[in-house]
């Protein structure tokens, strides 16, 4: 298993890479097949050796090439977060088999994608969660049918409890977190309670922090509620499970 997991960290480290173009690229309406890689700042194409994962930017020093402007720390932060999420999910689901850890794989990196974007452009864009919940409906029909109902349930139960929350507070929920819930149900099954409360709970946590710190101003700052959403969605999928079992056997 030992080998899997670097394989996996390695993987993560290459799709994290990947997720950077499709978090500036998509929000954009540009292609994620086609240019390369530009620098943000001044146009120029970027070679392959300063494109390697990590090693590029410790090696330039956060600085572009072509024209000493710094680069972005999310660039690397997302490529080692996604090689972490890989290796975890290997780790974790290692004895579930390859099914559940392909449809894990494929559920972070779809976390971390729309986590970008929310991030930067407060957008959770539909072409992500539509090809992740195609994917993932996908992987769920052809190794385990029987599933379908109850993912298809938790769909509806997650993304309606988000859709109340948008209808009575718009300006703290959009649509999007609301879609992207549904999504989560897909992956997650009954396990998606879980990744809700783990969410609704770290955002309140947030708002407190900041109403704390800042009074009554922090009312109208607005933060992106997917991150928090992804938080537990990852949380969902590493110890969901338990989290339910422990649940339903003490109360």
């Amino acid at each position: 298993m030992a080998a899997a997991v670097a394989l996996a960290f390695l993987g993560g480290l290459v799709g994290g890479s990947f997720l950077t173009v499709v978090g500036y690229r998509v929000p954009r309406g540009e292609s994620i097949v086609g240019p390369r890689s530009r620098c943000t700042d001044c146009g120029a194409q970027i070679a392959a050796y300063d494109n390697v994962p990590v090693v590029s930017w410790l090696l330039l020093r956060g600085r572009s090439r072509c024209c000493g402007e710094p680069i972005s720390a999310r660039y690397p932060l997302t490529e080692l977060g996604l090689g972490v999420l890989y290796a975890a999910t290997v780790a974790v689901l290692w004895d579930d088999g390859g099914a559940d850890i392909a449809l894990g794989l494929v559920f972070v990196t779809m976390l971390l994608a729309v986590t970008l974007t929310d991030l930067e452009q407060r957008i959770i864009p539909n072409k992500i969660l539509i090809v992740g919940a195609a994917v993932g409906a996908a992987i769920a029909a052809l190794a385990d049918p029987g599933s379908l109902p109850e993912r298809a349930a938790a769909a509806a139960a997650a993304g309606g409890l988000l859709f109340i929350a948008a209808l009575a507070y718009p300006r703290g929920m959009g649509l999007g977190d609301v879609k992207l819930a549904a999504t989560m149900g897909i992956f997650l099954g009954r396990d998606v309670g879980p990744a809700i409360l783990v969410a609704l709970l770290a955002g309140s946590l947030v708002g407190l922090g900041m109403i704390a710190r800042d009074g009554a101003a922090a009312r109208k700052t607005a933060i992106p509620f997917g991150p928090f959403l992804a938080l537990g969605g990852v949380v969902g999928l590493l110890a969901g499970g338990q989290i339910v079992d422990w649940y339903l056997s003490t109360f």
